[in-house]
C-alpha cells in the first residue's frame, strides 16, 4: 500500500482544541480522577421533556425518512413565526434554510459566499470554527481586534485598517462565544453600516441570542435601516438545550439560501428528521423552560464572576450573555511551577488541568493572549469547587 497523500486543505485547517479540552476531561473522569470541567460549550440541563416526547413520537410515528433538502416546510414556516414574535423580523420559508446544526449553517454560508481571493473579517477573540470557515471556503480570515473593557465590541480605527478591496464579508457574534460580550445597538448599526457603505455580507452568528441577561436582545438585522445584506444564523441548540440534536437554521437573502442548499444536498441531503420534528415542539411549545434555564445561568454568572475577581490580580469583565467568563490571566504568564514556565495560556490551562484537576479553556485558542475561557453551565457547588482549586494552583505559581 502506497503513502497516503492528503488535500492542502487538512493541513490549512486547525483542530478543534475546544473539543480536545472536553476529550481530556472526560478521559480523566473515565480515569477515576475528580476533574472539574469548565470546558462544556452546552447547556448542562436536559431537553425540556416536552421536546423529548416530540422527539419520541416522531420515531414511534416512523419519521424517519429525508425531509425536503432545505427543511420541513412546516418547522420553516415556525421558524418564520418565531422570527416575527420574538425578533420583529420577516422572512418567507423560501428564505429560511434548517442545516444539522447552526455549525453547518455558518459553514455553508462561508462556501456559498466567499473564494479564493476574498477577505472576511472576524473580530478577535473568535469562536475556534470562524478562522476554518473561510479558509475552507479558501478565503483569507483577517482578524480585528476589540475592546476587552466594552463587551469586546471592535476596535474601530483597526477595522478601518483591515478593510482593502478584497474585503467580501464579515462574521459577528452577539452573545459572543467565547467572551460572553453582547455587543451595544450603536456598534451593531456601526457595522453595519460599512457593510452597506463596502457591500459585503453580513453573517450573524446568534445562537445564543436567548441568553442574554442585563438587557432585550436586538437582532442585528431588525437594527439594519442602512440596507446592509446580512445572513441570520440561529439554533435550538443552547436556548432549549438541544446540542446532540443538531438543529440550526439561516435566515436571510433568498438567493444566498438557494446556493446554500444546494451545497448541503450534496454533503448530508438534509437536517436529521427527528431533530426537525422536535424543533417544531422547541419553537411553538411551552417556553417557561427556557426563562427557568436562564435565570439559572444568570445565578451562576453572578458567582463566578465574583469568585474569579477575588483571585490576586486577575480581572474578569461581566458578560452579557451566553454561558461563558473571559478572565485575563496575563499577571500569571511568565511565571513557573518548579522549571516549566507559563509562557501562554495554553501553559497554563495544562498547569491547572495537571495540578488543580480543573478543566479550562485557552484564550490563546480564541485569539486572545493572556485569557482562559470558564464556562458556567455547570452548579454553583461545582463552580465554587473549581474556581477554589485554581486560586491554590496559582498561588504555586512564583
Amino acid at each position: 500500500m502506497g503513502t497516503v497523500t492528503l488535500a492542502n486543505r487538512v493541513d490549512r485547517i486547525k483542530p478543534s482544541f475546544t473539543l480536545e479540552m472536553a476529550g481530556k476531561a472526560a478521559a480523566l473522569r473515565e480515569a477515576g480522577v475528580d476533574v472539574i470541567n469548565f470546558s462544556v460549550g452546552e447547556p448542562d440541563f436536559n431537553t425540556p421533556e416536552n421536546i423529548r416526547k416530540a422527539g419520541y413520537d416522531a420515531i414511534e410515528g416512523g419519521f424517519t425518512k429525508y425531509t425536503a433538502g432545505a427543511g420541513m416546510m412546516e418547522l420553516r414556516k415556525a421558524i418564520c413565526a418565531k422570527l416575527k414574535s420574538e425578533n420583529d423580523l420577516d422572512y418567507a420559508p423560501t428564505q429560511i434554510l434548517v442545516s444539522n446544526g447552526e455549525k453547518q449553517s455558518l459553514s455553508l454560508a462561508c462556501q456559498a459566499l466567499f473564494q479564493e481571493g476574498d477577505e472576511v473579517l472576524i473580530f478577535t477573540p473568535y469562536w475556534v470554527s470562524f478562522p476554518e470557515f473561510v479558509t475552507l471556503a479558501d478565503a483569507t480570515p483577517i482578524l480585528v481586534d476589540t475592546v476587552a473593557e466594552n463587551q469586546f465590541e471592535p476596535d474601530w480605527e483597526d477595522l478601518e485598517n483591515k478593510i482593502s478591496e478584497n474585503t467580501k464579508g464579515v462574521i459577528i457574534n452577539s452573545p459572543s462565544n467565547p467572551t460572553g460580550g453582547v455587543w451595544s445597538d450603536e456598534a451593531v448599526k456601526r457595522l453595519l453600516t460599512l457593510a452597506a457603505k463596502y457591500n459585503w455580507t453580513v453573517i450573524a452568528d446568534e445562537c445564543y441570542e436567548r441568553l442574554v441577561y442585563d438587557l432585550k436582545f436586538t437582532s442585528a438585522e431588525k437594527l439594519n435601516d442602512v440596507g446592509a445584506r446580512i445572513i441570520t444564523c440561529m439554533s435550538v441548540s443552547k436556548t432549549y438545550a438541544m446540542t446532540g440534536w443538531r438543529i440550526g437554521y439561516a435566515a436571510g437573502d433568498e438567493t444566498i439560501i438557494k446556493a446554500m442548499t444546494k451545497i448541503q444536498g450534496q454533503a448530508t441531503s438534509c437536517a436529521n428528521a427527528i431533530g426537525q420534528k422536535a424543533a417544531i415542539e422547541a419553537l411553538t411549545g411551552d417556553q417557561s423552560a427556557v426563562e427557568e434555564m436562564r435565570k439559572t445561568f444568570q445565578e451562576r454568572r453572578d458567582l463566578i464572576i465574583g469568585l474569579l475577581n477575588e483571585i490576586p490580580n486577575v480581572n474578569c469583565a461581566m458578560p452579557g450573555g451566553a454561558f461563558y467568563a473571559f478572565p485575563d490571566f496575563s499577571s500569571y504568564l511568565g511565571k513557573k511551577n518548579g522549571s516549566t514556565v507559563m509562557h501562554d495560556t495554553f501553559d497554563l490551562s495544562d498547569y491547572l488541568l495537571e495540578t488543580a484537576k480543573v478543566v479550562t479553556v485557552p484564550g490563546d485558542g480564541f485569539g486572545a493572549k493572556g485569557h482562559i475561557r470558564f464556562s458556567f453551565a455547570t452548579n454553583k457547588d461545582l463552580i465554587r469547587e473549581g474556581i477554589n482549586r485554581v486560586k491554590k494552583a496559582l498561588n504555586h505559581l512564583v
